[in-house]
């Protein structure tokens, strides 16, 4: 989860501006107050800056520093981003020392000779007091190998572990199966995979396969077996849990646990788009099966485990972005345990959702004309 704290000052302004606001109904009877701070054309991700301002990523290859007024200043300094089907400008996270190093993570798609894959890369974001800012000492510190034709299936979002966990200084990443389905199950390609891998990128000792018996890419596998996972989170217990686009249903929810093989493409709880069967998860318990799953499909996106004041009584739960179902889905977790409790619909698809320093959450629609919008009481 993406989350640090803003100053007072900062806090109070966000909750004075005056914008558009709206109602949203949820399905078990919760109001949310929506209110639009600004649009994007196709937008991705956000994270939070330690003043409580934003970056914005949109797929094309933009990143924006955007203010509680709706205020925006592009990034310069951005790669050359790859953008068709599913590929593009994906997620941006912050260092968690990033009040120190000013490092940010950004993930990506690249193309060579017609073929496609992710990227995982660093920098240094200069910002001026106008909002200005440029990203410098640009590195790339993993790549999805290897390189497929075609633009779908990439996952690429990111997450570091939280403090005081085995995971502290850890970067996570979901790399997707790229709609090859059997290389979720190989050792020796890094796709349908959960990676794990230090903030330098190098292989941290205490993963699974660190020690090359599984080949030389498994060294940097945290899990295996997954599809397309476009959610990524840390709950309170440090906890890692994930959304997983099934094929023509079975979404699902998972809690992402240490050389766990969670079956696709040889169990899922849904069916390929043709029809086609695929055996669920109970008729293989070697594999890790879902704690929450979706007939008909939501098309999961962006995810949070709420940890905030605004909605107290929400706290632990999850918060999933909904493609498909334009909904926000909100998800009751008890410890290990999932259950959808409410839908929260406006008739957009929602891209990304992360809790703001206030304990307010954000969301990102999808689309050209995607807003921005605080969700609060």
């Amino acid at each position: 989860m993406k989350i640090v704290l803003a100053s007072a000052i900062t806090i109070a302004l966000m909750t004075c501006v005056q914008a558009e606001t709206f109602p949203i109904k949820g399905t078990a009877g919760s109001i949310l107050t929506a209110t639009e701070i600004t649009s994007f054309k196709r937008p991705w991700a956000m994270t939070f800056l330690p003043d409580g301002s934003l970056l914005v990523t949109t797929k094309r290859g933009k990143m924006f520093h955007v203010f509680a007024d709706g205020t925006e200043r592009k990034i310069k300094g951005m790669p050359d981003v790859d953008d068709g089907g599913q590929g593009g400008l994906g997620d941006v996270i912050l260092h968690p020392n990033y009040a120190e190093n000013k490092l940010i993570y950004i993930s990506y798609v690249k193309e060579k000779n017609d073929r496609y894959g992710a990227v995982v890369a660093r920098g240094r974001l200069k910002l001026k007091k106008s909002g200005k800012g440029k990203l410098t000492a640009f590195e790339v510190i993993w790549k999805q190998k290897p390189k497929l034709e075609g633009q779908g299936h990439f996952s690429h979002r990111l997450a570091f572990g939280p403090q005081g966990t085995r995971h502290e200084g850890k970067l996570f990443i979901t790399s997707g199966d790229r709609q090859r389905r059997q290389p979720a199950q190989e050792m020796d390609t890094t796709l349908g995979k959960v990676i794990r891998i230090n903030d330098d990128g190098s292989v941290p000792k205490d993963n699974p396969w660190a020690d090359g018996s599984a080949g030389k890419k498994a060294r940097k596998f945290w899990t295996i077996g997954h599809r397309n996972m476009l959610g990524l989170a840390f709950d309170q217990l440090g906890q890692l849990w994930a959304t997983e686009m099934g094929p023509r249903h079975g979404d699902e929810l998972n809690l992402i646990k240490r050389k766990r093989n969670y079956g696709w493409p040889l169990v899922s709880e849904g069916n390929h788009y043709n029809g086609k069967f695929i055996p669920n998860h109970d008729t293989r318990p070697e594999f890790t099966a879902p704690k929450a799953y979706w007939v008909p499909s939501i098309a999961p996106s962006g995810l949070i485990i709420y940890n905030g004041t605004t909605f107290p009584k929400w706290r632990g739960n999850a918060f999933i972005g909904g493609l498909v179902s334009r909904a926000l889905v909100r998800v009751e977790i008890n410890g290990t345990t999932a259950t959808e409790v409410e839908r929260f619909n406006w008739g957009k698809r929602v891209r990304e959702v992360e809790q703001g320093p206030n304990g307010d959450i954000w969301v990102l629609e999808d689309k050209k004309g995607g807003r921005l919008l605080r969700l609060a009481k």
